[in-house]
């Protein structure tokens, strides 16, 4: 799995923020950009409109192994565009319902072990940002940086609940906050590939700032990496 194309992984848990700070990174480099929960989104989406229940493992392997989507890169700081078996289904897959599916299918070892390949697949040159839960620590354990973020239950549920309202979304905050709880335990308890910082990992704790500090603290830490390299 050893490459010389340079991966920088961005780690952490729902609405830590790093979805929105990878693409800005990925832009400001000009690299490629993975964004690893898009694909158990996808794999959850594929197996409702298969008739697929989500405690198949075999048929959600299946599933995994023969997932027709492409990511179509958008503008700059725009989510790439997400496209199952020829359906653009980058909003679908953003409900937060779809988000709480992902998180169980991301459950089970044979989808994982199903995704690992395509997801290494990304990294080519000049280079790879992995935003996920395992980047650091399970996909990428070479990547030339490594960045864990994280932030209280309460802000992210925050966060989460004013991207909703501007969809006109009708969770409550305290809903959310339940939710985004479940999911930590969910996520950190799953035996393959638990929620966890690399070892080496950078934590940055986004309570406090907005996406142009976080944004602004990676690209330093970057510049340091890659300059002193």
């Amino acid at each position: 799995m050893k490459s010389k194309t340079p991966v920088i992984t961005i780690d952490g848990p729902t609405a830590s923020g790093k979805g929105t700070v990878s693409q800005m990174v990925a832009s400001a480099l000009d690299w490629h950009l993975l964004d690893s929960g898009a694909l158990y989104r996808v794999v959850a989406l594929a197996a409702i409109q298969h008739d697929v229940a989500l405690d198949n493992s075999k048929g959600l392997e299946v599933i995994a192994a023969n997932l027709d989507v492409q990511f179509k890169a958008a503008g700059s700081g725009v989510p790439s565009r997400v496209i199952l078996e020829g359906q653009d289904v980058s909003e679908l897959i953003r409900a937060e319902s779809h988000g709480n599916l992902a998180s169980k299918v991301a459950k089970l070892p044979v989808v994982r072990a199903a995704l690992m390949g395509r997801q290494r697949d990304f990294r080519v040159a000049p280079g790879l940002v992995a935003d996920g839960r395992d980047m650091g620590t399970v996909v990428f354990p070479d990547a030339s940086l490594k960045f864990y973020l994280i932030a209280s239950p309460k802000v992210r549920a925050e966060r989460r609940y004013l991207q909703l309202k501007e969809k006109g979304a009708a969770d409550t905050l305290a809903a959310l906050e339940d939710e985004i709880r479940e999911r930590d335990v969910r996520d950190a308890e799953r035996e393959v590939s638990p929620l966890k910082p690399a070892d080496d990992a950078i934590m940055v704790d986004t309570s406090e700032m907005n996406v142009d500090q976080v944004f602004d603290f990676l690209m330093n830490e970057v510049r340091k990496q890659f300059t002193d390299s």
